[in-house]
């Protein structure tokens, strides 16, 4: 199965160069059904990554461009009368697919940010009172723009940046990776090229599996203690919720079975952190001031003593 997950990310690198951490997260989040949430200048391949990671696990891709006039229903889907029918018919909307991709989701409306809530957290959506299953896997992968994200758009509400898994940034490649982009773009293999590594039986087997990697109690202490000081930390406002405690515990159990161990270790954790938990704190406006997420949530794990005994 380990050899299964680095196929997997094997594959992904031909298309995406230089990428190593993020494919890796991908595939954690896949593991759990996770959403990710990508925010990073344009052009640095998060449409690519999304879309090539689709078809490495044999997925249906779709692509949902937020502007302000997008609807609810250009998301979900509608119920419509065929006239030539004389009934009523259901047409999905994109959500409906494996790999979603919501790009530029921040300039979406509030009321069209909803109506992501439903099914990002049960998978499913509701249309004129009927209850549709999206496909599984399912994940979405919504981009932001940092540098424009104050002209004409709306910030995520708490309770939707609660529901991805991780955030996280798709940075400028060095030298060499892109000199090895340009080779690729030549020659290389595009993104609906690359092989089907993994089917749905196999996922559901990687799925079982990694539920079984253990976490020993003074290991457990260290995630909590962790999460527990983002609800006291003079510059953060608003914690760590108990779902983002969750996501912490699996993302750790992932990172973990992806270095073929069946247990986790507080680097494991510590690794994960930022990933898992930067977007999940609020700070306080002071705090804002000096300070970032990823810089408070470094205090945090500064101030917390590593149980070296459980093989740190």
């Amino acid at each position: 199965m380990k050899d299964d997950l680095a196929n997997l990310q094997e594959e992904i690198g031909k298309v995406m160069i230089g990428k190593e951490k993020e494919v890796e997260l991908f595939v954690i989040a896949l593991l759990f059904n996770g959403h990710i949430l990508m925010e990073s200048v344009p052009g640095t391949g998060k449409t690519m990554l999304a879309k090539t990671f689709a078809n490495t696990i044999n997925g249906v891709f779709s692509r949902i461009q937020f502007t302000p006039d997008v609807l609810p229903s250009d998301v979900t889907g509608i119920q419509f009368f065929n006239p030539k029918k004389q009934e009523f018919e259901f047409k999905t909307g994109p959500i409906i697919a494996n790999i979603v991709l919501a790009d530029e989701i921040n300039r979406a409306t509030p009321r069209t940010q909803s109506s992501l809530l439903e099914v990002m957290e049960e998978k499913q959506v509701t249309i004129d009172g009927h209850t549709i299953r999206v496909r599984d896997p399912f994940m979405v992968v919504a981009t932001q723009n940092p540098v424009e994200s104050q002209q004409g758009t709306f910030p995520l509400p708490i309770a939707q940046m609660d529901r991805f898994f991780m955030k996280l940034s798709m940075k400028y490649p060095n030298l060499e990776e892109e000199r090895e982009m340009l080779r690729v773009s030549r020659e290389g293999t595009p993104a609906n090229e690359v092989t089907a590594i993994i089917t749905s039986d196999d996922l559901e087997k990687l799925r079982n599996k990694v539920k079984e990697i253990r976490i020993d109690d003074e290991v457990e202490s260290y995630l909590l203690e962790i999460v527990r000081k983002t609800r006291e930390h003079p510059s953060i406002e608003l914690g760590v919720s108990p779902r983002g405690t969750i996501a912490l515990l699996k993302a750790s159990q992932g990172k973990a079975f992806i270095e073929g161990r069946t247990f986790v270790i507080p680097s494991d954790i510590k690794e994960m952190v930022p990933y898992v938990l930067s977007h999940r704190i609020f700070l306080t406006t002071e705090g804002s001031l000096t300070k970032t997420p990823d810089k408070v949530l470094d205090e945090v794990i500064e101030s917390i003593p590593v149980p070296v005994e459980a093989g740190a």
